[in-house]
């Protein structure tokens, strides 16, 4: 079995991207077999814990407060409330239940609510996921001693294209991030969204910063860009479904043992291209009918392409058995 790299050049990254498509879902597909039960998807349940307000200016973005986009800010849920999602997550077959505040970064008395919110949630049988925006060292520390599983802190596009998209963080804040969640042992989840204009070179920038990170990210989520009103990608040109496929394809051959999710806008993909997206090595998918402020595929809809094309979710037990 090859070992795992993590000195891709982009150039090389372009060429497997530009391979004939037929070559590229082959060996995407056969490094997925090596790794993965090309029939099991693994899923999970996000839910929004803070709505709105968000003094980030990211462009996708309708959570933003620079934006015009009909979002009403809400407080951070409760406890409670959040265990009664989670429950729900649990008892409709979810895994991992992943929880998003839109805030630049948490207030440590902001963390405070949100650890007892991981600590509840474990105690369900669920893997944890929180996104929260950047972190510092010891936040990291402190997720990690509550026993988070997952931190989400998507990178979004290249750092050549990434000015274009946000301007009140940096690049580098968010590989910082990305550094302080690995360092505390925290498996982290991040991947990119396309369809923002941006250029196949700037994909394939992005998939070299993640593949050449310490250690691939655990979970890779490829968004397919759900364009907002009010918000400025709102009229963005969609991104070829094709190419889409390609991107999928190329994570799975540059990061192996990751899990790499169709996420953000499944909504407006046909079944055809989400079953390509699978075949080519996505493996994990949100399940329900919104994330965070978005519309998602409806379960329904979901269980009837999961039995069209013969494939299983990922069981709590399965997970169990895998961690004993």
């Amino acid at each position: 079995m090859a070992e795992l790299r993590h000195d891709w050049g982009v150039e090389e990254i372009l060429h497997l991207l530009e391979r004939p498509f037929n070559d590229l879902l082959f060996e995407a597909h056969t490094v997925h077999r090596a790794h993965f039960d090309p029939n099991e998807i693994q899923v999970s349940r996000l839910l929004s814990i803070k709505t709105g307000a968000c003094s980030e200016d990211c462009g996708y973005c309708s959570q933003s407060a620079h934006h015009d986009a009909e979002v009403e800010p809400e407080r951070l849920l409760s406890v409670e409330e959040v265990l009664e999602e989670a429950r729900k997550a649990k008892a409709e077959g979810a895994t991992r239940f992943c929880m998003g505040a839109a805030w630049r970064n948490p207030t440590d008395k902001n963390l405070d609510k949100v650890i007892e919110m991981v600590r509840g949630v474990r105690e369900l049988g669920l893997e944890t996921c929180m996104t929260l925006g950047m972190l510092t060292e010891m936040q990291a520390r402190r997720l990690k001693e509550s026993g988070l599983d997952y931190y989400n802190h998507n990178l979004d596009t290249s750092p050549e294209y990434y000015g274009q998209v946000i301007t009140t963080r940096t690049y580098q804040d968010r590989l910082e991030t990305l550094a302080h969640v690995r360092d505390a042992g925290i498996n982290v989840c991040s991947g990119g969204i396309l369809g923002m204009g941006e250029s196949r070179r700037d994909r394939a920038s992005l998939l070299q910063q993640l593949a050449n990170l310490p250690r691939h990210p655990e979970s890779v989520p490829i968004n397919n860009l759900v364009r907002v009103e009010g918000t400025p990608l709102a009229e963005s040109e969609p991104i070829d479904p094709l190419e889409f496929v390609r991107i999928v394809a190329a994570t799975r051959v540059l990061m192996p043992r990751s899990h790499v999710r169709l996420s953000a806008g499944r909504s407006e993909m046909s079944d055809e291209m989400q079953a390509l997206c699978f075949f080519a090595g996505a493996n994990s998918i949100f399940y329900g009918e919104k994330l965070l402020t978005t519309d998602n595929a409806t379960e329904n809809h979901d269980d009837q392409l999961m039995r069209r094309l013969g494939l299983r979710t990922r069981s709590l037990q399965d997970q169990e058995s895998d961690a004993a």
